[in-house]
């Protein structure tokens, strides 16, 4: 086998070569090769100097995740990088693809840093539930200072090369040839080290400080990594290097084996196999470069700055020049709101907008490789539309549905070409929300459903492959957790006190602020039109309905589940809210108890677990993990708790059953039990 590290001559510098594909993560197994190689350049007269340089397409993109849960092997990082200080000669590291996590503390370890253009270098520790534990807390705010560290670590940024370079983080950026460039450095050194624990920290203003620390616990919301890591950066300031190092090391072993960040994992594992289906075998995605959003509402305008930002072109087709025109504004109000906000240079916003091409004319749909639809979410008006597509759309091209609900196949059966019909499922909205559901229907190619997997990577999204059925995966999981909270409300809970009870779990709403935001008239319009189809034996909850019979459909008529006075305000609980939920209860003879909040968060969970397991017996989520990435990347579940099928496997499955009872009991008719061994089942 290649070894994970070899050693290469040029001239009286050692090239140490980083070659564990496919990202070359900083294992054990490249640990004790760097550590054989730095003795090598320590004992060998001849050399001079080294560079450290990844083979492939990266230089190290981070450390191996899969042993951050069970005992480290040795050597450990910082033992490698004190071998690194400590071997007398110069060490250059050559950054290109990512560098990362221990591989930028790696980098930061060495003498001096060079960058290939389109270099990202970053600590994303603190994401992950633990904190950089090599001494990327305390070499960091020695290039930086210490507001600005707090910040990086904190947020988990990833700085481009050019910006790293301006910040100090990188030394120079290799135009020509990256390892002949840092080649050259390492003999410009003429055996002299310049390492970084020997530098001071920078002094900065203690209301920077202050206001860094405030900024990074309010946005990390004061979870124990972010706290931790802020700790670690402040103590650069007064305790001695070898101090704030241990201290940073006893933190990061605490921290990597806690119950958040055996989460935090699970669901980076969830979402990094997100968009791989064995099921799809060797299926190729179609070329798609030019993308058509048909319908200029809220939800298309997303769409296509989606699509823009992404390097596509896109036609913006309406029916009505009024709709089309406003549409077009909403889209460079976006763009011109992110140049004023400094979030994009003004050349870069006018390159988007340059590839807007927007048109009345049915018939511009023929240059277009992927064509999306997102017109009124009804089942008529969507048919009307995939015909005149039909009609004029290139063969080849791949169709797509923007629905949240409606049946796919019904869609589909109306053009001439059901197998290039895929669904394309954006959430709002879509230019800033990562999920985006690809849904298979039975005739979909597997060439245009991977043309779909690939199109939600390529705009940078998290795409989960779901079956045809009413809600797919996220709606049909959102529906069973709102049912649960409305079943909890009837039996004598009050909005506010589920809404605060999940907000405190880490839900980033509660599901009554959610339908006031989003209107409480779209859920019962499909309310309305399932009930001709529903079990007449099972719990029904008439409190929403009577809401909108009272015209309380939310935020936008000022009233909901709660009051919102104009001027902005609110939401205000609203006493008629729980005049209307006690008559219904005195309806059903319901006699109200308290429900703690424990009760609250547990059936909750519980109501979705037994949802995701219908979803896998019928085939409509393939993977019992894919539950956790919509749920927390569309829906607002806490990331710092894995997700809903983490729970449950912490939960084990004999408590689990016995949960199961409990809430088939709580629910009465109509509760249909899931077969859990398959959302238990730990995929390979």
């Amino acid at each position: 086998m290649r070894p994970h590290v070899h050693l290469e001559r040029d001239g009286d510098i050692a090239v140490i070569v980083i070659d564990n594909p496919p990202i070359n993560a900083g294992s054990a197994a490249v640990r004790q090769g760097l550590m054989a190689a730095i003795e090598t350049l320590r004992t060998d007269d001849t050399l001079q100097g080294a560079v450290l340089i990844g083979a492939g397409s990266t230089f190290i993109a981070g450390s191996d995740l899969r042993e951050f849960g069970q005992p480290l092997i040795d050597p450990q990082l910082p033992t490698v990088i004190a071998a690194i200080e400590a071997c007398g000669k110069p060490v250059v590291a050559a950054l290109h693809g990512a560098a990362l996590g221990g591989g930028f503390e790696l980098a930061l370890g060495c003498d001096a840093r060079v960058a290939a253009p389109g270099t990202v270098v970053g600590l994303p520790e603190v994401t992950l539930g633990i904190i950089p534990g090599a001494g990327g807390t305390q070499r960091l705010p020695r290039i930086v200072g210490i507001p600005r560290a707090t910040r990086m670590i904190c947020s988990g940024e990833r700085v481009p090369a050019a910006a790293a370079l301006e910040a100090g983080l990188v030394d120079h950026i290799a135009t020509g040839d990256l390892r002949r460039v840092a080649v050259a450095q390492a003999k410009q050194l003429k055996g002299r080290k310049q390492i970084l624990r020997e530098r001071p920290v920078p002094v900065a203003p203690s209301a920077e400080v202050a206001g860094a620390v405030s900024a990074a616990l309010k946005a990390g919301k004061r979870r124990p990594a972010v706290q931790a890591a802020i700790d670690a950066i402040i103590a650069t300031a007064h305790v001695s290097f070898d101090d704030g190092l241990a201290d940073e090391r006893a933190m990061f072993q605490r921290l990597r084996v806690s119950r958040e960040a055996f989460a935090l994992r699970h669901q980076f594992f969830a979402e990094r196999d997100s968009a791989k289906h064995p099921t799809l075998g060797d299926a190729t995605p179609r070329t798609v470069e030019q993308v058509a959003v048909i319908g200029a509402g809220t939800m298309g305008s997303g769409i296509a700055i989606a699509a823009l930002d992404a390097g596509y072109r896109v036609l913006l087709l309406e029916q009505d020049a009024d709709a089309l025109e406003r549409g077009a504004q909403r889209i460079h109000t976006h763009y011109a709101t992110r140049v004023q906000a400094g979030k994009l240079n003004a050349n870069a916003a006018e390159g988007c907008e340059d590839k807007l091409q927007t048109s009345l004319d049915w018939t511009e749909l023929a240059k277009a490789d992927l064509i999306i639809e997102a017109v009124f979410e009804d089942l008529g008006v969507k048919q009307q539309v995939f015909q005149r597509i039909d009609a004029v759309a290139r063969p080849g091209a791949v169709l797509a549905s923007n629905t949240s609900y409606l049946d796919l196949d019904a869609i589909a059966a109306v053009t001439s070409r059901p197998h290039d019909v895929i669904g394309l499922h954006f959430f709002s909205p879509a230019n800033a929300m990562k999920l985006m559901e690809v849904v298979r229907g039975k005739a979909s190619a597997p060439d245009a459903l991977v043309t779909g997997l690939a199109v939600g990577k390529r705009l940078k999204k998290l795409p989960v492959l779901t079956g045809n059925a009413f809600g797919f995966i996220g709606n049909r999981l959102y529906a069973a957790y709102r049912r649960q909270c409305e079943f909890m409300i009837e039996e004598g809970a009050w909005p506010e006190q589920v809404d605060a009870t999940l907000q405190a779990f880490g839900f980033a709403m509660g599901p009554f602020a959610v339908a006031d935001l989003s209107g409480l008239d779209i859920a019962w319009r499909m309310r309305q039109a399932q009930a001709a189809t529903r079990d007449p034996h099972a719990r029904y909850v008439h409190i929403p309905d009577r809401l909108c019979e009272a015209r309380r459909l939310g935020r936008k008529a000022g009233a909901g589940y709660y009051r919102y006075p104009e001027g902005g305000q609110g939401p205000e609980v609203d006493e008629a809210v729980h005049e209307l939920i006690a008559q219904c209860r005195a309806e059903k003879d319901v006699v109200p108890r308290r429900l703690s909040d424990e009760e609250v968060v547990r059936r909750v969970l519980l109501a979705i677990v037994n949802e995701a397991a219908l979803l896998l017996a019928e085939g409509v989520a393939e993977r019992a993990t894919d539950v956790d990435v919509v749920l927390v990347n569309g829906y607002g579940f806490p990331r710092w708790e894995g997700g809903p099928v983490f729970w449950a496997r912490e939960r084990g499955a004999a408590a689990l059953q016995e949960d199961m009872g409990w809430l088939a009991e709580l629910c009465g008719p109509g509760f249909v039990a899931g077969d859990l061994r398959h959302l238990l089942a730990t995929e390979s």
